[in-house]
């Protein structure tokens, strides 16, 4: 079964093939706008899944008996954040289409001048795979790895650090039903 590689910069197109060779009794015209009404029909019964991206910044402050408190404020786009500062990113989907969206995948990229914080993606759907790029999202792992050469010359394979991680990406076993919404985050720390 084919993936279906859910970009927040758009979503894949399907080309529908049709056959203009006559069939029976019928011209192939009437073929050719028969098929025309099932595709269509079939383009208004596919899943739609809308996704909606919102970034939030962390905010710590401690009340008065001096407990930490930690809330998110939605990132302002018009004023700097500074080093050290993490900021939270949220996916927002919901299946808007009549049909049932399977094998569905979401990917985010990890924006520059941004450190992913290790462990901290998380998904709504249970069953959710999520996985790893440290090469631009060519090649996802549950464990990304480096080679690192000793100082004696050997080679050994470690975990990559935060700062290899280019790409993030959640495998959904479940089927979005109609109606049903899902939601993927993660953390990051700005360089």
């Amino acid at each position: 079964m084919k993936k279906q590689n859910l970009y927040l910069a758009g979503l894949g197109i399907a080309t529908v093939v049709l056959s203009l060779l006559p069939m029976g009794n019928k011209p192939a015209i009437a073929q050719l706008l028969e098929s025309g009404t099932m595709v269509v029909q079939n383009v208004l019964q596919q899943p739609k899944v809308s996704l909606n991206l919102v970034a939030d910044k962390q905010i710590i402050q401690k009340n008065n008996q001096g407990q930490v408190i930690v809330s998110w404020k939605e990132l302002d786009t018009k004023k700097a954040v500074l080093p050290g500062e993490v900021i939270r990113f949220t996916v927002l989907g919901k299946n808007q289409g009549n049909k049932s969206a399977k094998s569905l995948n979401i990917v985010q990229r990890i924006p520059q001048g941004l450190i992913y914080q290790l462990k901290s993606a998380t998904a709504s759907v249970k069953d959710t795979t999520i996985t790893y790029s440290i090469d631009q999202g060519k090649t996802f792992v549950a464990s990304p790895m480096v080679k690192v050469t000793l100082a004696n010359g050997k080679v050994e394979e470690r975990p990559a650090p935060d700062s290899a991680y280019t790409h993030l990406r959640w495998d959904f076993k479940q089927q979005l039903q109609p109606e049903a919404s899902l939601q993927v985050a993660y953390l990051t720390k700005v360089r």
